[in-house]
């Protein structure tokens, strides 16, 4: 190991548990972050200052003010550039590490890039804000025997969970279907405490290095929910869900998320006023986060129709009183409502159906 590598580690090489040859392994090891706002920058931000040696970054959302309070990646010009979040934050990344590789993907984690996306590494680390995607990654985890890490949070709770596939419960295993629409509280309506999501983001993160370090045995395989408000933790042991219970996923191997049968091409956004809508998307080089779309050939189509910005990975429309954010890959973000038939409806108007 070089004089650069050990001077940069040295702090982190001299916990026993770890020492030099795990260092070596996080060297050679692969990570997947999934979402990289609240959750996913501070996850990412820990794995690259703790040398993973490849860190791939997908998020399909750029960056709004309100992210500030919580996401620790970015700043004042981050979203005053319009970047996406993806490239935002693997643009600081390379500054704080540049022996680490990082991917940044602009893309939505669906049934048909999954594969793409995860097939290759070592660890997937949860830095969602949808069930959707978290029962998605449970179910190519679980298949493709990958070890994941779930975490969530709203208002001043959070929790996480580890998935061992083969020793653990899975997420399956302990909610059976993800909460219908309006059943879970959401960030407009409980908010968010910055401090919660550093708490949570860092037991993910924490959880990964064990995993890709070789530290099989400190995996934890509890649920661990936490109130910072209420001053509360809890640990939750969830073997016995797996042993006695007839998880679909774990006992059946009926993965309904990876096949696609189960989904939404659409998504209302976690406190944005604004609803995501997904193209169906064919298995190629697209649905990795490649161009579907030319940019340039739509922004001559809506020129004059109302205000237009862009960068190379977005074009932004302000018209009436929303905004349409459109990205290479045919997906468009509609701010200004959070009514999935009104987002279809003003889409189809300016973009097309």
């Amino acid at each position: 190991m070089g004089e650069n590598v050990t001077n940069r580690y040295d702090r982190q090489m001299r916990f026993a548990p770890l020492g030099e040859a795990g260092q070596q392994r996080l060297a050679a090891a692969r990570a997947l972050v999934c979402g990289c706002g609240a959750l996913g920058s501070v996850i990412a931000n820990t794995l690259v200052r703790a040398g993973i040696g490849f860190v791939r970054i997908v998020d399909r959302d750029f960056l709004e003010l309100n992210n500030l309070q919580r996401q620790v990646l970015y700043d004042e010009e981050d979203v005053s550039t319009g970047l996406p979040k993806a490239i935002a934050a693997a643009n600081k990344l390379r500054q704080i590490n540049s022996e680490v590789e990082i991917e940044p993907i602009v893309a939505d984690v669906s049934f048909q890039n999954i594969s793409q996306l995860a097939g290759e590494v070592d660890v997937i680390v949860d830095g969602t804000d949808n069930f959707a995607t978290r029962f998605l990654l449970n179910d190519y985890a679980i298949k493709h025997k990958k070890p994941w890490v779930y975490g969530g949070c709203i208002g001043a709770e959070g929790q996480t969970m580890t998935i061992l596939p083969g020793e653990t419960a899975c997420l399956a295993c302990l909610m059976p279907e993800a909460p219908p629409p309006g059943a879970t509280p959401t960030c407009d309506t409980a908010g968010i405490l910055g401090p919660i999501v550093n708490i949570v983001a860092s037991l993910q993160a924490a959880e990964a290095i064990k995993i890709l370090s070789g530290n099989r045995d400190a995996i934890s395989r509890r649920l661990t929910v936490i109130d910072i408000w209420g001053n509360h933790l809890r640990h939750l042991d969830l073997g016995r869900l797996r042993e006695e219970g007839d998880c679909r996923v774990c006992k059946r191997n009926e993965f309904t998320w990876l096949s696609g049968q189960r989904g939404d091409s659409s998504a209302v956004l976690c406190g944005r006023n604004a609803v995501q809508l997904s193209p169906t998307l064919e298995t190629d080089a697209s649905a990795a986060g490649g161009p579907k779309i030319s940019l340039d050939a739509l922004a001559d189509r809506l020129a004059g129709i109302g205000k237009l910005q862009r960068n190379p990975f977005l074009l932004r429309l302000s018209v009436d009183k929303y905004v349409l954010t459109i990205f290479a890959d045919g997906r468009t973000i509609v701010s200004g409502t959070n009514d999935i038939s009104t987002a279809r409806s003003v889409h189809a108007r300016y973009i097309g159906a």
